[in-house]
């Protein structure tokens, strides 16, 4: 394996590591915790992550660039709302992984960036949508921005929930997305800036 390849292969365990260690035991998670479960050594960890900022940068990075390029993937599809659907049971999952919710200031520009990007695919996966008429004709692509942390965070505080209990309330959201009984929204969507520091 080349040293390149090498590098590769170690920032991918160490955030997979990472993700695994901050579902454990929170983003307070030692460094020698998460270099132990990823079977290398702390000094690699701080050459690629020079600080814990950095590497939780790192992740919610990679999560919103995963979504996005998801959207990317699903816009156009034959079957829309089965599109939308899809993207929305991958991010519940994603989230219910690691919710990182709780995260707020500036995580710098490169995920900005990609925050920006995966705004936009969203929202034209849901324009595709509701041209296909397979979603409501007020529903915008904020809307499902914000929407998909709806399913984890209705359940993340009841006692003992089954693991996939959330698919419960995704199928009832979603249903809420569809054109069919639609009524008409009380209140305008919010801005899509608004909605990007909600989606790690």
């Amino acid at each position: 394996m080349s040293q390149r390849a090498d590098a590769v292969r170690n920032r991918e365990l160490l955030l997979a590591a990472a993700i695994e260690e901050f579902a454990l035991q929170g983003v307070d998670a030692p460094v020698s915790a998460i270099a132990r479960r990823a079977g290398l050594g702390k000094g690699t960890v701080f050459r690629h992550f020079p600080t814990k900022d950095d590497l939780v940068a790192a992740i919610v990075l990679d999560r919103v660039t995963r979504l996005a390029a998801l959207a990317d993937d699903l816009c156009g599809a034959p079957d829309a709302g089965g599109a939308v659907l899809e993207f929305l049971r991958h991010a519940a999952r994603q989230r219910q992984q690691l919710d990182l919710s709780f995260l707020s200031g500036d995580l710098g520009a490169e995920v900005a960036e990609a925050q920006e990007h995966m705004a936009r695919s969203i929202g034209a996966l849901v324009d595709h949508a509701r041209a296909e008429g397979a979603l409501r004709s007020d529903v915008t692509g904020t809307d499902v921005m914000l929407l998909m942390c709806v399913p984890n965070d209705v359940v993340k505080h009841l006692p003992g929930a089954a693991p996939d209990l959330w698919e419960r309330y995704l199928g009832i959201l979603f249903d809420g997305l569809r054109p069919e009984g639609a009524h008409p929204l009380p209140h305008p969507p919010p801005a899509r800036g608004s909605a990007l520091s909600e989606v790690p």
